[in-house]
């Protein structure tokens, strides 16, 4: 990362959705590659879990992009 290179709360929020959704892909994938049906039902709740937590970084990501569009638009008149 820049030094000069300061994330913001926005930023924060969508790097996390974005890895959130590729755990839940991880762990969808999972549950349904293993042969141990204790794991694999493990990794399915895992995955149901991420992604409740994937749709919350994702609205609260939606309002701060929507935010600083807002304000971004504001400024520029």
């Amino acid at each position: 990362m820049d030094q000069n290179y300061t994330m913001n709360t926005r930023d924060c929020l969508q790097r996390a959705w974005v890895n959130s959704m590729e755990m839940v892909r991880d762990f969808e994938m999972y549950s349904k590659k293993l042969e141990n049906k204790d794991v694999a039902q493990l990794f399915k709740k895992f995955a149901e879990e991420q992604g409740k937590q994937a749709h919350e970084l994702r609205e609260l990501f939606n309002q701060y992009d929507n935010q600083d569009r807002s304000t971004a638009h504001h400024s520029q008149q």
